[in-house]
């Protein structure tokens, strides 16, 4: 058992939509991740998200509505709803989400799909 310093971790990289995991329990990823631009549209078959914004703000983009993230704030993503987030400026995230969640979901060959995950 280990604290985790958000902020420490945070540190260590700089790079955009590229999760870092930091933490696991009960077969489910704690993972750190920027964000700055837009993301691919996309959805998980057998995965709910959660989207905690750490510092910073951005806008989780579905078709019917868009919802804009405060810090602080935090949005959980049912399993096979689409959805794209878009941050105009750098915001810092945590997730929460099965270990078996591929960032992309369904969109399997995008540039920003991560098929292995750093732990920090």
């Amino acid at each position: 058992m280990q604290k985790v310093n958000l902020a420490e971790k945070l540190c260590l990289f700089s790079d955009h939509w590229n999760p870092r995991v930091v933490g696991e329990l009960n077969g489910q990823h704690v993972k750190l991740a920027k964000f700055k631009g837009e993301f691919v549209w996309h959805h998980h078959d057998h995965e709910d998200e959660m989207f905690l914004v750490v510092q910073g703000q951005f806008t989780m983009e579905f078709h019917d509505r868009t919802v804009t993230l405060q810090e602080g704030e935090f949005l959980i993503v049912p399993k096979g709803v689409e959805h794209r987030p878009v941050a105009p400026e750098e915001v810092s995230v945590l997730l929460f989400e099965p270990a078996t969640t591929r960032n992309t979901g369904n969109v399997l060959d995008s540039p920003l799909t991560r098929s292995t995950l750093e732990n920090l």
